[in-house]
């Protein structure tokens, strides 16, 4: 059976060939010593994904790699940052090479698409779950908040929503199907990197769709102390999702089902048409959701007293 040591060694090792960039002291010592861009500052972020909680235990490894990572990203993408490391922890119920070796597969394809160097980790034994930590930079004064939302602004939203509750609901229904449009949006979610970066001189506040849009978009106007006034027929819609849920459950899906890791922006009216025009050159579409308002509290959705997925409530209410 393969050490903790040999596991990291053979999988989980940056590539020498890969840009580590900024990494003066990777993987194999106690601490890895990295180099910020002058005039930046460091945008750090941690998740850990459990599983059975944030992803099925029996999904194929490299997909957990992939979504342990993306998820991660996400939240430098909803601060304009640009990524660029990251550190993972990984805890196994027993060394399975050849389940570590998929999982790193999946981890490492997707630091290479988004250009982020590992520089270090750990390996050890226990129910499985993986702790990432992402850093990236943002140019000094410049990083998007939840705070700088502004009564009268628009509310918009990248991309389409309900696919995570969409193919989560496929994945119990039994869809294994790698190709299936929904399954990959809940078990290879993309993180908006490039989109943040777009946004950053004209959004005013922004944070990404993790835990629901009601729930998330709630966390941003506490935040920037106001209030929304959504439109909930111009929520965009993941392709499929009415066949896969049917029309009772959509607009719950869209509204509360997270997962979706789309990035919810905040800007001025004047902003809109440039915003959507640099999105669009990344083959990504920005809708216009919504108002700020001077209300505390969200409009034009019924108030159930439901929110987003919460941990210690055992349940999403």
């Amino acid at each position: 059976m393969s050490s903790e040591f040999e596991l990291i060694a053979r999988h989980l090792a940056p590539d020498p060939a890969a840009d580590a960039a900024g990494v003066s002291l990777g993987v194999g010592d106690d601490c890895a010593l990295l180099a910020p861009t002058p005039g930046t500052r460091l945008a750090v972020s941690v998740d850990t994904s459990v599983a059975d909680v944030h992803f099925p235990a029996d999904a194929p490894a490299s997909t957990i790699g992939h979504r342990a990572l993306a998820v991660s990203l996400s939240d430098l993408a909803a601060m304009g940052a640009e990524a660029r490391w990251c550190l993972m922890s990984l805890t196994l119920p027993e060394a399975d090479d050849a389940w570590v070796a998929a999982f790193a597969a999946g981890f490492h394809a997707l630091c290479d698409a988004c250009g982020v160097a590992l520089a270090g980790g750990d390996v050890t034994r226990g129910e499985l779950a993986v702790g990432v930590t992402v850093m990236g930079e943002v140019p000094e004064g410049e990083a998007l908040t939840r705070s700088g939302a502004r009564p009268g602004e628009v509310i918009a939203v990248t991309g389409a929503l309900g696919g995570g509750a969409g193919g989560l609901a496929r994945w119990q229904a039994g869809e294994r199907d790698p190709d299936d449009a929904l399954l990959r949006r809940y078990l290879r979610p993309e993180p908006r990197l490039a989109a943040g970066l777009a946004l950053r001189e004209l959004a005013s506040a922004a944070i990404d769709v993790s835990d629901g849009l009601l729930a998330d978009l709630g966390h941003l106007c506490v935040a920037s102390g106001v209030g929304a006034a959504l439109t909930p027929e111009a929520l965009p819609l993941a392709e499929g999702l009415v066949a896969a849920l049917g029309d009772d459950d959509v607009m719950d899906a869209a509204l509360r089902g997270g997962d979706d890791y789309e990035l919810l922006v905040t800007l001025p009216e004047a902003h809109l048409a440039p915003a959507r025009a640099r999105l669009a050159a990344e083959g990504l579409a920005l809708t216009a959701i919504g108002r700020v308002t001077d209300t505390p509290g969200v409009a034009g959705v019924a108030d159930d007293g439901a929110t987003g997925w919460q941990h210690f409530s055992g349940d999403t209410p």
